[in-house]
């Protein structure tokens, strides 16, 4: 039988990775309360930080990027490619 070994992290990673949070956060904050930009760059910044945003969170703080999370991963992305052609149709059905 294989012993797995159990890897302890300091608080180091996590305290870098929330300070990361708080700054992709405050930056979209920022994009938004900027009223001089375009507003069609806004929204690319805002969801560049969106994207960001939830691979921080999805890897850091709900441990996806450990071993052994293959199953949650595959269903995270078959839902995304459920609701990503649902919003696709549902656009499709509105404006034609």
């Amino acid at each position: 039988m294989v012993k797995r070994r159990h890897r302890v992290e300091g608080p180091e990673k996590h305290i870098v990775v929330f300070i990361f949070s708080i700054v992709l956060t405050a930056i979209a904050f920022a994009a938004v309360a900027a009223g001089g930009i375009n507003t069609a760059f806004t929204i690319i910044i805002l969801l560049v930080m969106a994207v960001l945003q939830v691979f921080v969170q999805m890897g850091y703080w709900m441990h996806l990027k450990d071993k052994g999370h293959l199953m949650p991963i595959l269903f995270m992305i078959g839902g995304f490619f459920v609701a990503s052609t649902c919003i696709i149709m549902a656009l499709f059905w509105v404006w034609w």
